[in-house]
């Protein structure tokens, strides 16, 4: 289980360096879990409980709408943290799902413990606030893409900046988080290189 902790390491260690005693608590607090394939690790209606680290596998956060389609508004590149920040920090009830795409190695601390860390180390407590910093501007960038580009200029950047996406997420999640149909993604492929998108 070490390559789990040593890959949050050196993913907070890309923002900050982390003292010993903090990789020490870490690695007291934060739990790993393996989520078989399609498991949904939190579920609408329920206050989230646990702060999410993706160690491997993909995910995506996804809500239905007034006529119960499944609305994809976040899906992860490789290794960060993934949960209901909004609902987690404030615990309260999530309107949102977070699914297992493929099977994940996660980590998870729990809100109690976040707590915790936040009054015991400085360092835990400012990288917590820039994760939330973070999270806040990728939904910002996120709903402004929506707003301003195009359908096939969403697609062009999702395959500039998380080219892993179109090779291990479905087709129909992509669509979604997209905010277009997948008949209307499958159209925008085809001038793409087929080695894109399985």
């Amino acid at each position: 289980m070490q390559h789990y902790y040593t890959t949050l390491f050196d993913y907070i260690e890309q923002i900050l360096a982390l003292p010993e005693a903090d990789k020490e608590s870490i690695q007291q607090t934060f739990k790993p879990v393996f989520a078989p394939k399609d498991t949904i690790i939190e579920a609408a209606g329920q206050i989230p409980h646990y702060h999410n680290f993706i160690v491997s596998g993909y995910m995506r956060n996804f809500h239905l709408d007034k006529n119960d389609n499944e609305i994809t508004t976040d899906i992860n590149d490789g290794p960060r943290f993934f949960t209901s920040y909004y609902h987690f920090m404030n615990q309260t009830e999530s309107n949102e799902n977070i699914h297992c795409i493929t099977d994940c190695e996660l980590l998870r601390i729990s809100r109690e413990d976040v707590e915790k860390s936040a009054k015991t180390s400085s360092t835990l407590k400012d990288y917590t606030i820039q994760i939330l910093q973070k999270h806040l501007e990728e939904d910002k960038t996120r709903i402004n893409d929506m707003i301003n580009l195009t359908a096939e200029e969403r697609y062009e950047k999702l395959l500039r900046l998380k080219p892993n996406l179109a090779r291990h997420v479905p087709l129909r999640y992509i669509a979604s988080y997209l905010g277009i149909t997948q008949r209307h993604l499958s159209r925008l492929r085809k001038p793409f290189s087929s080695g894109h998108l399985k």
